[in-house]
């Protein structure tokens, strides 16, 4: 069925929207744009004349979509070597993903709902659908739907940001961060890192990375101390900086090295949490990026 130009130009007006709302489903963009193409198929052959409300009929195909998804990344999750990060996105590119105020922080919440909760959580409390919406979305009663999202907002409380980074302070401690984490300096980076501070390496098995978490001062100043007697050589000279879902970080290859993204979590000036991605599945986006300017 051939339709008028008008019901793509709807599709596309709401389609940045759609791509968020995926992709905060499933921390996967290549997913996201995938759901959000299947939606688009969708919406060419729906009848409009059963179409009430566009953007929330595009919604729910989206958000169902994203539920049957979720099913088997979970058990994909399960098998996954390593500790799993969301796809790294990095703005300016991504810009429009910061009007939703989510960072990689809690999205690694989010990743202890159930995927009911994850989307009720995220269609009221994110993304601003009514209730009554959200209901008819997840074929819950209302009163059900109230009590996902209840139930999901105290799973992710501690994963709100509780201090908030200028772009300059952030900038500024990630660079600190990279001369100090590459020359091994560790009187630096005891300055820069917190007591609590925990590293994540997400390898997927295809490359080096760590395989637990790296929890600790202590033990993250012996693994920085390691890397840089051992790797001397193929520690990268500079590095892209980066905002990386909505934390501070950086781009970087070492020489003849993986690509990586390294994003921080930063509390009162010292870094929280390190958030590394080297999967190569997940930086097929980044790598055209170091093509940009780089600081030494």
């Amino acid at each position: 069925m051939t339709r008028p130009d008008g019901d793509t130009d709807l599709f596309e007006a709401h389609r940045p929207r759609l791509v968020r709302l995926a992709y905060r489903m499933l921390g996967s963009m290549l997913e996201a744009e995938d759901i959000v193409q299947d939606a688009w198929l969708r919406w060419r052959r729906a009848d409009r004349g059963a179409v009430a409300t566009p953007g929330a009929y595009l919604t729910r195909i989206v958000t169902r979509l994203c539920l049957d998804v979720l099913k088997s990344a979970r058990v994909r999750r399960e098998t996954y070597i390593g500790p799993w990060l969301p796809e790294p996105v990095v703005e300016p590119e991504d810009d429009a993903l910061r009007a939703d105020d989510l960072t990689l922080t809690l999205m690694l919440a989010l990743e202890r709902l159930s995927p009911l909760e994850r989307a009720a959580f995220l269609l009221h409390d994110v993304f601003d659908v009514p209730s009554g919406e959200v209901a008819a979305t997840l074929e819950r009663e209302p009163a059900a739907v109230r009590q996902l999202a209840a139930r999901a907002r105290k799973h992710v409380r501690d994963g709100r940001p509780r201090y908030d980074v200028s772009r300059e302070e952030g900038a500024r401690i990630a660079q600190a961060f990279f001369a100090a984490s590459t020359k091994g300096d560790l009187a630096e980076l005891r300055g820069l890192l917190a007591e609590n501070v925990v590293i994540l390496s997400d390898g997927g098995g295809k490359v080096v990375a760590f395989r637990n978490p790296i929890i600790g001062l202590d033990r993250a100043l012996r693994l920085f101390a390691g890397l840089s007697r051992k790797f001397a050589d193929k520690m990268p000279a500079d590095i892209r900086p980066a905002w990386i879902d909505g934390l501070p970080g950086y781009i970087s290859q070492g020489r003849g090295d993986v690509l990586q993204t390294t994003a921080l979590e930063i509390e009162d000036g010292r870094i929280t949490a390190i958030y590394i991605t080297r999967n190569p599945d997940k930086l097929g986006r980044i790598a055209g990026l170091l093509d940009g300017p780089v600081v030494s």
